[in-house]
């Protein structure tokens, strides 16, 4: 079975007590800062650029002292499918500056300039939103998320929209995951141990492990509808109404940390914005 194991140890998603500036900012901080952080990852389309951001949010990663390695293997079954995507970019690319600075090619597939620094910036892309997830996951409780994201969305309830339920189903849409891996765990063990094949010799056997996966998927739909009746229950239990008139048992002050860390995060925000649509650096 231990080749089944490994899910439920997936950091991302999962809280981790620790001790670290990071883990004491206000929840509304973190939102924000790390928001704009995505967005200039979005925005990034060079090499320096990308390794800047990669350098500053691995340097955050580290302040809060979580393992860049075990974020990494939070997602690493999905490594397989990206390489292969990775792949697909570098010999199918076909945009505007496909042909120039030419490397490799043979009928359709070519390998340039273009689609090397398209597959490079993917890949520093994909890495810092998952440091970037963990960044946020790894460091605030369940609470606190929901405390962050009702404050940043309270100017809806004036347009009559649920702002504390819509931070309640993303809080806990985000704690499942976790939850879900470990349920899934538990599944292939139990249909390995009644002699299913259910783990493929490969990782690149695409085929095998898509019927895999396929034979998973209704018995873990089945826990997720169990696992979030049992939820609705809990909170039936405990009166739980809605955030009308709701109050909080601990409300978090704005610190002078945090207007630091939020004045950072849109210095760095605006240099990005800066140098893709003002200076065009390379």
């Amino acid at each position: 079975m231990a080749g089944f194991e490994g899910l439920r140890y997936a950091s991302l998603g999962q809280y981790i007590p620790l001790d670290s500036p990071v883990h004491r900012a206000d929840p509304r901080t973190k939102l924000l800062g790390l928001g704009l952080l995505v967005i200039a990852v979005a925005l990034a389309k060079t090499y320096s650029v990308n390794l800047l951001l990669l350098v500053a949010i691995i340097a955050l990663v580290k302040w809060a002292r979580l393992s860049l390695r075990a974020l990494l293997e939070s997602v690493r079954p999905a490594w397989p499918f990206i390489l292969a995507l990775s792949a697909m970019q570098l010999v199918f690319y076909s945009g505007p500056d496909a042909m120039a600075h030419v490397f490799w090619a043979w009928g359709p597939l070519r390998i340039s300039a273009a689609s090397l620094r398209v597959v490079v910036v993917s890949l520093l892309r994909f890495a810092d939103l998952v440091f970037l997830t963990g960044l946020l996951l790894n460091t605030t409780t369940a609470s606190a998320l929901t405390y962050g994201l009702e404050r940043l969305l309270a100017p809806l309830d004036a347009l009559g929209l649920p702002g504390h339920e819509l931070s309640m189903v993303g809080a806990i849409a985000l704690r499942f995951i976790p939850i879900l891996g470990e349920a899934m765990e538990t599944i292939i063990q139990a249909q390995a141990s009644r002699g299913a094949r259910v783990q493929a010799r490969s990782r690149w056997q695409f085929l095998q492990n898509a019927r895999r996966v396929a034979s998973l998927i209704v018995p873990l739909f089945v826990e997720a509808y169990r696992r979030a009746e049992e939820m609705g229950l809990a909170m039936q239990a405990r009166c739980y109404r809605g955030g009308r008139g709701r109050t909080h048992l601990v409300l978090y002050r704005l610190t002078k940390g945090d207007y630091a860390a939020l004045g950072a995060s849109l210095l760095l925000f605006g240099g990005i914005l800066f140098s893709q649509c003002v200076a065009h650096w390379p």
